[in-house]
């Protein structure tokens, strides 16, 4: 069921939702966010929020740097791993230019033009992700480094696969978020790892992809861990290739 704006502000007021974050990507798919307080959410749902996108990479120019996030109602979740009080929620926003027009540079906005197209010709998109990653250990600096977990290889376990406490709860995380998990494993190179959930229309994929990637990382770091999604960050390592 398609969630309003008034669904918005009723479940982030019923759990005590304090901080919500504005989320969306530039145009190299790197999430970006601004932070707002629960006071400002029925102003933000109303698309009156403004930022700087001369300051995103590839959005706008200095003096065109006056653009608005409009929150898509339907993203609005908490985040499991913040506290119950003063909780955090998060919104995936759409860019608009300052006279209400979609922005061409906005990655989601472009999606959503080319799946309407593909609708008008009879046509619906729908993906099913294996994402992969890598788990490195982090220095006494908590700076990431090119030693891996573990050494386990493809479908190991505990004592083998050191990434299994991490991956546990990484999986348990996003269930919570609302993804259905359908497996989760150890891969081919030491440090490697899978999760993969339910396939749906490729708008809702993109959106739990980058929130995938966020909350991957996120969970990670409470392990001590860094969390890398590069495809061959080890050139003698398998690389990471999945795309259904």
């Amino acid at each position: 069921m398609k969630m309003t704006k008034e669904d918005v502000l009723r479940e982030a007021h019923e759990k005590e939702v304090k901080f919500i974050r504005l989320q969306f990507t530039d145009i190299f798919g790197i999430l970006k966010n601004v932070a707002i307080t629960i006071e400002q959410l029925e102003k933000a749902l109303e698309g009156e929020l403004m930022f700087d996108g001369s300051s995103i990479e590839g959005f706008a120019r200095i003096e065109e740097s006056d653009m608005y996030l409009r929150p898509d109602p339907d993203t609005f979740v908490v985040f499991p791993w913040r506290p119950k009080q003063g909780g955090v929620a998060r919104l995936i926003c759409d860019v608009y230019n300052p006279d209400g027009t979609p922005f061409v540079g906005c990655p989601r906005g472009a999606l959503k033009r080319v799946l309407a197209e593909a609708s008008e010709m009879g046509y619906t998109l729908n993906v099913g992700p294996e994402l992969e990653f890598f788990l490195f250990n982090t220095d006494a600096e908590g700076r990431p480094t090119t030693i891996t977990h573990d050494r386990a290889g493809y479908f190991d376990l505990t004592p083998v696969d050191l990434g299994e406490n991490a991956r546990r709860d990484m999986v348990l995380t996003l269930e919570q978020m609302g993804y259905e998990i359908e497996a989760s494993h150890h891969e081919v190179a030491p440090g490697q790892h899978e999760i993969d959930f339910k396939y749906a229309d490729a708008l809702d994929i993109a959106d739990k992809i980058v929130t995938f990637r966020f909350v991957i990382r996120t969970i990670a770091q409470h392990h001590g861990l860094h969390a890398s999604f590069m495809p061959k960050p080890i050139f003698w390592y398998q690389w990471i290739r999945h795309a259904q």
